[in-house]
């Protein structure tokens, strides 16, 4: 029989959809999630040290992300069984702080590893067996806006999936685009001028909000 070949979606396609049982009970993806940001994350496996910090991590900024319309998602290729009594022995946990952490967003069984295989989370670089830890950030509309890839070993920096779910919300709202290292507050570019016409009126037209470094590079002040 011919092996099926799965690849991961790209940037700006529908995310694939989905039904899975998870430790909130079923979910049905993107219906149960219409209107809001999602971010959909995988993790190796259960039990495992760097998983454990992780997992720690996101459910204390949990109520950070429910301010800003998103919802979180983890999937690792465990049974229910193994999540539940995963996420019961992390409340027993202090570590950097944290302490009885309780996990209430929704961690997806996925033994046969449907929804790891249609986003690409298996890499059999990595391992045939475990998912790799992917992120995803999907929009209200369905639509994959980031995506990120680490290696087994590497723990994820949650402040920067937070920065990119606060900036690309804020270049939907003010059409602009963020600079390097851009930070909530920090001036935005504005769109690039589509003819000479136009650019030089930018050049010469700059105002107390929107400033000109170049014909090419205008910023726009958001406070």
């Amino acid at each position: 029989m011919e092996e099926k070949i799965h690849t991961m979606p790209l940037i700006g396609e529908k995310a694939p959809a989905f039904e899975a049982v998870t430790t909130q009970g079923k979910i049905k993806f993107p219906e149960d999630y219409a209107g809001k940001w999602v971010i959909l994350f995988s993790h190796p496996a259960d039990f495992t040290p760097v998983c454990t910090t992780e997992f720690m991590t996101f459910a204390s900024m949990l109520n950070e992300f429910k301010a800003l319309n998103t919802e979180l998602i983890g999937l690792s290729v465990d049974s229910l069984y193994s999540h539940i009594a995963w996420l019961r022995k992390i409340q027993e946990i202090n570590w950097n702080g944290m302490k009885n952490i309780e996990v209430t967003f929704p961690l997806i069984e996925d033994i046969r590893m449907e929804v790891a295989n249609k986003f690409g989370m298996i890499q059999p670089g990595a391992s045939n067996t475990q998912a790799v830890r992917a992120v995803f950030v999907i929009d209200p509309q369905g639509i994959i806006r980031t995506i990120l890839y680490y290696p087994l070993s590497l723990g994820r920096n949650f402040d920067e999936i937070k920065r990119i779910v606060i900036a690309l919300q804020t270049a939907d709202k003010l059409n602009c685009a963020t600079p390097a290292n851009w930070k909530p507050g920090d001036d935005v570019i504005v769109p690039t001028a589509g003819s000479c016409g136009t650019a030089k009126e930018r050049m010469e037209n700059q105002s107390d909000d929107q400033y000109c470094l170049d014909w090419f590079l205008c910023f726009k002040k958001t406070k």
